[in-house]
Parts: structure tokens; sequence; C-alpha cells
């Protein structure tokens, strides 16, 4: 995946990934259009499908809500690159398929609008600006399924699905 990179700093916490007061709404359609109002109001604007947030350390703190990721994979961003991540953000991202990085080297080699690629299957993530080229720890295989499939929702729906026997003829 390719795209412009977005650059933000420490400790973006949930209510400025998607702020509180739209959190009466779980869909894309309502929390997309709101995504990282209150720390860039012109974000949604800007950003392309494909895009990347990269950020410092804490990415994803404050409250444990379910919103941010899926606003921030609505509004089309592709991945978030971070030094690190808040532990129930990373989970909650890769429950809705948003792939996210730990690349500490990346964030500093990355500044705001560079092209960025990343390659998910080896966790190597290039600046094609700037050049550079890092490698983050890859997802293992279930977690990158997950990921391919848009999220455990579906993974699970395919697992089932694959497990059940077709109904006897007899």
């Amino acid at each position: 995946m390719k795209g412009r990179a977005f650059k933000y700093g420490d400790n973006v916490d949930t209510d400025v990934i998607i702020p509180a007061r739209y959190c009466t709404g779980y869909t894309v359609e309502e929390l997309a259009p709101h995504a990282l109002e209150d720390l860039d109001p012109a974000f949604v604007q800007r950003v392309e499908p494909g895009d990347m947030l990269v950020a410092g350390r804490n990415f994803g703190c404050g409250s444990s809500r379910e919103n941010a990721p899926i606003a921030i994979k609505g509004a089309g961003v592709a991945c978030v690159i971070a030094k690190s991540f808040a532990r129930i953000f990373y989970r909650n991202s890769i429950n809705i398929g948003l792939p996210i990085l730990e690349c500490p080297d990346a964030v500093e080699g990355i500044e705001d609008g560079d092209r960025v690629e990343v390659d998910l299957s080896t966790g190597t993530v290039s600046n094609l600006t700037r050049g550079g080229e890092w490698k983050a720890a890859p997802f293992p295989e279930g977690i990158r399924e997950i990921i391919e499939l848009g999220g455990l929702v579906e993974y699970v729906k395919r697992r089932v699905g694959s497990r059940r026997r077709a109904p006897s003829s007899t």
C-alpha cells in the first residue's frame, strides 16, 4: 500500500481521533466525517484513500472506544504507523481491520506529506520521498488474515462457514 503521510505527535488520544460528541454512532458514515476533527480540522478534506497516519508514542490512548479506528479507517486511512499504541486501540484496530505498525525508526524518518509505502507481509515501511526503509514486526498470519478480510467479524464468519458440514442427503 502507498499513500501520503499525515504526521502527528505523542499521546494522540481517542478524544481527538473521534470527539465524544460524535460517539452516539458506530457507522463509518457517521464517524468518518469527524475523524481527527479536534486535532486537525482540515484532515478529512485533505486525506485520500490509501493515506497513512504517522504518530509518536501512545497513539490511541484514552477511552476504549472502537469508534476511533472506525473513524480513521472510514476516512480512508490505509495504515497507522506509530512509535507505540495504547493497548486497547491496538486491539480495536485489528478487530475492525485497520493495519497498524509499531516502528519508531520509521516515525523518525517520515515527515508530514511524504509518500510512504508499507508491505504488511514483511513489515517493511519505505519513505518514497526522502528515501529510507525500516522494518516493523510483521503481523502473524492469523492477524494478517483478519486485517485482509476487513476485521474480526468477517474473519469469524468465514471460519465458521468453512467448518459447517453440508447437509446429509440420506
